[in-house]
């Protein structure tokens, strides 16, 4: 079945009739989109007051932001962040899977692989108990010991074992763009998704991640639809080509080579519904966090409504 026929019958899967984020919409659904749909979330490790969990929801709640984005499996219990959430009313809309980058899905070992799967399921298994609906997970990692073309063909069907994992819970995978030499043009990105054709696997969207190679309003056009949540971050071909590569991050938002008015026009463009526009930089302290929040703030006045 082609993914379009597909992702217009996800609603015929058993305890999936609600699909946010990857079912098509409608044309005029694509004209404009309301900016209060798309709230504000930050890392926990980007919160760097040391306080008990519920006052770090709290600070980050009188920041100005909805949401927390935890890694996973977590380092807290969920009755712990449950208790947060609800005596707050901060969201966990997300987790960040931690072991695929140090056991990644594209490994030639397929033990290596098999503990990615794992770790994983157990992301996908927390999220759906947090009230989340999306686990970031990086779909592959190249290098000398990896072929570009196995790693293609292994991360392929690593991500097609976890399906069952994916329809038991209801949590979509975002797949993220990472510096790790694979899927490098958002042709390929596209193609990736619509290999794997399961309407609850996507691109989770690193707005910054790109700017090393790329044009980010260009990828999300491509990706459209594919695309289920959004990282943001700034970056700075200057700094990288002057300072070093990874010296290209240490640029505040807004100050970076990213064109917001374009990018926003493009999230608007494909009727963006993964609700959430979530900071991955560096942290700090509460003031810190209202600026990031403010910076947010200025981010989203760039959807074409504003």
């Amino acid at each position: 079945m082609e993914r379009r026929n597909f992702l217009k019958s996800a609603t015929l899967l058993t305890g999936l009739s609600v699909v946010p984020g990857v079912v098509t919409a409608s044309m005029s659904d694509f004209q404009q989109m309301d900016k209060k749909k798309i709230k504000k979330g930050l890392g926990f490790g980007m919160i760097g007051e040391k306080l008990p969990l519920v006052d770090k929801f709290k600070l980050v709640k009188d920041a100005g932001f909805d949401g927390i984005e935890f890694n996973s499996p977590l380092e807290f219990s969920v009755a712990e962040l449950i208790e947060a959430k609800e005596k707050t009313g901060i969201e966990l809309p997300s987790t960040v899977n931690k072991d695929h980058w140090s056991k990644p899905l594209s490994h030639p070992d397929e033990s290596v692989r098999l503990a990615c799967i794992n770790s994983v399921t157990k992301s996908l298994e927390e999220t759906n108990a947090l009230g989340g609906d999306t686990v970031l997970v990086v779909p592959g990692v190249v290098n000398e010991n990896i072929p570009y073309e196995q790693a293609y063909n292994t991360a392929l069907a690593s991500i097609r074992m976890l399906i069952p994992a994916v329809e038991r819970t209801g949590i979509k995978i975002g797949l993220e763009n990472v510096w790790s030499n694979f899927i490098l043009s958002p042709v390929e990105a596209r193609r990736f998704v619509d290999d794997i054709n399961h309407p609850l696997i996507g691109w989770y969207f690193d707005i910054g991640n790109i700017l090393r190679y790329g044009w980010p309003e260009q990828w999300i056009t491509t990706l459209n639809d594919r695309i289920v949540k959004l990282h943001v971050k700034e970056f700075s071909r200057d700094i990288m080509n002057t300072k070093g590569l990874r010296d290209g991050f240490n640029v505040e938002l807004l100050e970076g080579d990213n064109n917001w008015p374009l990018v926003m026009k493009a999230v608007n463009d494909i009727g963006y519904k993964g609700g959430w526009i979530t900071a991955e930089v560096g942290g700090g302290d509460r003031k810190h966090l209202k600026k990031i929040s403010e910076q947010m703030d200025k981010i989203l006045s760039y959807l074409p409504n504003s």
